[in-house]
């Protein structure tokens, strides 16, 4: 369960129980004594399970002397907002993000809009069972829900333009807060699955699932309703979705274009970081509006740190994790303050999403296609792998997280994941054969180990 910048688990008696949730949040609470920290804020998402591993997590931080601020049913950007509001280093968030119903798990955070690193979750890991010390902390709920609205809405600065939007929650947290936030923003807003509930009775809150995208594309192109834009939400808000006026998926690297785009017209040169994942097209954007690019790991913890040591103002991954610091924002990733500043650049711009993206260079690219492979394996086979790249082509394998080759007419990826037990794959080129090409080739070495599985999901073949 101790994961390279997150903790999560199986909901089981094995794994993630009430019980273990107080040891681990136990080892958390140790961390953070360390540090000289004694506050800690602790929300949950809406899965089934959250409300009584909250309370868990809450008491193991109480027996240890931290004292808690309980903000309840949140997202995990609301809980990072609460550090602030609250003045907090520490934070606890009970999710699991992505990863399906079932599972659950925490993210810990070490100051301002920064979690764990691998060092970190290995500290806490060795902080396991140690005994209890120190007076009880105090608990006190609080409701940052009203400050955490006021200060999206107090910084955004809407142009002539009126917008329709589709929201979709797809029952998760996210519900609770981005209808009144767009509302507030002036837009024609059109709800969808905004109530929460722990069932998900339509779909997972899961922006990369095209299933939830084929609802929203059915909204958004409604002949009653002829949205500009769709939006939607991951259960714990820091991922995010969106479709076009024409119903075409915007992945989240074109976003990312789209809020650089939007950022270099006010702070030119300024830095946007972005991971291995995200197509070249991001980096051509980058450059021809007179930004620099800078490409770093997977893992929003490890953005995060990139954007603090490099004093960037933008970072994403393609996984709709993006960032937004600077004087915008506070550099922690949020979906509905990313889906506010869109929605801002679209208000001034007389082109609509699609027209404005047709302008950017155009690539093939594959979906994130994942093969099985063993979480005791799969690190070790993916730096097989990436040496075996470097030999065989040279000066073309970028290797800061697994291997990305470089070719003249595309790229092709390969990286363990570091939430579930397999392997991570993307491909790109200037065609679709050049990109089925790069495909094969890399299978090709992925064939020489047992313990990869050759049947890929989400593959293009």
């Amino acid at each position: 369960m101790f994961r390279e910048y997150d903790i999560r688990g199986r909901v089981c008696e094995e794994e993630l129980s009430p019980e273990n949730v107080y040891r681990i949040v136990s080892a958390y609470a140790k961390y953070l004594k360390r540090r000289n920290i004694f506050k800690a804020v602790v929300g949950y998402d809406s899965r089934s399970c959250s409300v009584a591993f909250a309370n868990s997590a809450s008491e193991a931080l109480l027996d240890n002397g931290i004292n808690v601020f309980f903000t309840g049913l949140s997202l995990s950007p609301v809980t990072y907002f609460a550090q602030y509001h609250l003045e907090c280093e520490g934070a606890v968030m009970i999710t699991a993000s992505h990863n399906p119903d079932g599972w659950s798990g925490f993210k810990f955070a070490n100051g301002y809009s920064k979690t764990l690193e691998p060092d970190d979750i290995k500290e806490v890991y060795s902080l396991l069972d140690m005994p209890n010390e120190g007076a009880r902390g105090e608990y006190k709920e609080v409701d940052v829900r009203e400050a955490y609205i006021e200060d999206i809405v107090s910084r955004i600065h809407m142009g002539p333009k009126k917008l329709r939007v589709v929201l979709d929650a797809a029952n998760g947290g996210a519900g609770l807060f981005v209808y009144e936030v767009f509302q507030r923003l002036g837009c024609m807003t059109f709800q969808l699955n905004i109530d929460p509930d722990t069932s998900f009775p339509h779909y997972f809150p899961n922006p990369s699932e095209l299933k939830g995208r084929e609802r929203l594309k059915e909204m958004v192109l409604h002949p009653y309703i002829r949205a500009d834009i769709g939006l939607s939400f991951d259960g714990d808000g820091d991922r995010i979705g969106v479709i076009d006026e024409k119903g075409n998926n915007v992945w989240s690297d074109t976003l990312l274009a789209l809020l650089a785009k939007q950022l270099l017209e006010k702070v030119p040169g300024a830095k946007v970081i972005y991971d291995v994942k995200c197509s070249k097209a991001l980096t051509d954007v980058i450059e021809a509006n007179g930004g620099t690019p800078i490409m770093w790991k997977t893992g929003h913890s490890y953005i995060k740190a990139k954007m603090h040591e490099m004093k960037a103002e933008l970072a994403g991954e393609r996984s709709g994790h993006i960032f937004i610091g600077g004087d915008d924002w506070y550099g922690f990733d949020d979906a509905i303050f990313v889906a506010a500043k869109l929605v801002e650049f679209l208000s001034y711009n007389d082109a609509s999403v699609s027209e404005i993206i047709d302008t950017f260079p155009k690539y093939v690219t594959s979906p994130e296609i994942k093969a099985h492979c063993a979480d005791e394996k799969k690190y070790g086979i993916v730096d097989e792998i990436t040496e075996t790249l470097k030999k065989d082509f040279p000066g073309k394998v970028c290797d800061i997280n697994g291997a990305r080759v470089q070719f003249e007419d595309g790229w092709g990826l390969i990286r363990a994941s570091s939430n579930m037990p397999e392997l991570v794959l993307i491909f790109e080129a200037t065609t679709k054969e050049r990109m089925l090409e790069i495909h094969d080739l890399i299978k090709n070495y992925t064939r020489r180990y047992p313990e990869i599985s050759d049947k890929w999901e989400n593959d293009v073949i």
